[in-house]
């Protein structure tokens, strides 16, 4: 049964996502495109080859793949509103999951809704307001940042975070809005599902629980495409499967204890978290903290505006005065503080390869069956700006680093 029940989901995948590579009829031509992106955090880029994926699979031969490469630190938060904005963490401001914004002498974090509501921390301008500022409408379930009231707007449909929303709902309010009226339909989606991550900090990247929870979730992409067929404007959409980093395997035998090598009684602030944080330290203890940090093995620590270039890093005043990481496969804790996960995230995502993250695509505006090279996240917003012909707000990303995935017809 079980079989029978994969192979049907695979036979009408492939029949859905062969669609989305027709060709327009001659009423579309002038249309305004459609596009629906969908993030499955923490799905690691290469998770599809130790588990049966058929839709997946269907889709990267009807449409294109690549590894998409996520921005320093790879946590969620920063990497989901760099999707959105095309800009470094850095330059977004939304820096960690948890941060101080000294400016505002505001604190952020991922736990505190107030704050992740509160417009006036993010930077930058997300896609679902460029779109509305040239007209076209817009719709978010759960993205980051879509709560909070960012240059005075939301997008034209967004909802408070619901993380116990089942996926096959956030289906159904996908379908609903695109079933909407042409006047009232937006033509961008943004949503969001919380999984596989937690199933890989829980258990491992390697874990049968994640190849079930791949394979789980490659089923409820089976049930999304087969609702998108049923929409009279499915030959105009484009839809992309990505996601903000990947995961790497941890070891308790691969531990650093912060606190062995550093007097906390020196520090003023640690915000972040396994296996990066930013630290603010007392007046004249930085360089007995940092040259402490220094010597200890199997961890990076950089003072503010010292990092390497090509992390595009610390120069936010919200990264404080150091920023440490640890190579990785190693964890960094506190003492009182020691984490049992077994898989994390935050490394430097161009020497760890197991933080990139899958970059799926197909509809009218890509080619079919074909592989792009790895691309940095910060290339997705002119990307969409692109497939929605809107004109992009000023962002780090560059289209030509990803034109080439792009149908010439279109």
């Amino acid at each position: 049964m079980r079989f029978l029940k994969q192979t049907l989901l695979f036979i009408l995948a492939s029949l859905t996502i062969a669609n989305c590579n027709a060709e327009p009829k001659k009423s579309q031509t002038k249309s305004q495109p459609y596009l629906v992106v969908l993030s499955l955090d923490g799905f690691r880029w290469n998770y599809t080859d130790e588990a049966n994926t058929p839709v997946l699979d269907s889709l990267r031969k009807a449409g294109v793949f690549a590894e998409m490469i996520p921005s320093f630190p790879s946590k969620t938060f920063p990497n989901h509103y760099t999707l959105a904005t095309g800009l470094y963490p850095d330059h977004h401001g939304i820096v960690m999951n948890s941060f101080y914004a000294p400016g505002l002498k505001k604190f952020y974090s991922v736990s505190n809704r107030k704050s992740v509501r509160n417009g006036i921390l993010y930077g930058g301008e997300p896609i679902w307001n460029t779109a509305r500022k040239q007209g076209l409408r817009s719709a978010t379930l759960f993205w980051v940042g879509s709560e909070a009231n960012i240059q005075n707007m939301h997008a034209n449909i967004w909802y408070r975070y619901n993380q116990k929303l089942p996926f096959t709902d956030r289906i159904d309010s996908v379908y609903t809005w695109l079933s909407l009226p042409e006047n009232i339909r937006p033509h961008l989606i943004m949503w969001y599902y919380p999984e596989p991550d937690g199933t890989g900090h829980h258990y491992g990247p390697h874990s049968p629980e994640v190849k079930k929870m791949v394979e789980q979730l490659d089923t409820w992409l089976g049930e999304y495409f087969t609702a998108m067929r049923r929409l009279p404007i499915f030959n105009q959409i484009n839809f992309i499967i990505t996601s903000d980093h990947g995961m790497q395997s941890l070891s308790p035998e691969r531990t650093v204890i912060l606190d062995k090598y550093v007097d906390t009684a020196d520090l003023k602030i640690v915000l972040g978290s396994n296996p990066v944080y930013n630290i603010k330290v007392k007046p004249g203890k930085l360089d007995i903290v940092y040259n402490a940090l220094k010597k200890v093995a199997h961890i990076k620590v950089w003072k503010h505006d010292s990092l390497p270039a090509y992390l595009h890093y610390g120069h936010n005043p919200r990264t404080l005065d150091l920023t440490v990481v640890a190579d990785p496969r190693w964890s960094i804790y506190w003492s009182g503080h020691v984490g049992h996960e077994k898989g994390t995230h935050g490394y430097d995502p161009i020497t760890d390869r197991a933080m990139h993250a899958i970059f799926y695509a197909a509809g009218p505006a890509f080619k079919n069956d074909y592989q792009e090279h790895s691309f940095k996240n910060v290339d997705l917003y002119p990307l969409m700006a692109k497939i929605l012909h809107i004109i992009p707000a000023p962002s780090d990303g560059k289209l030509n680093e990803v034109k080439g995935m792009l149908n010439p017809q279109h």
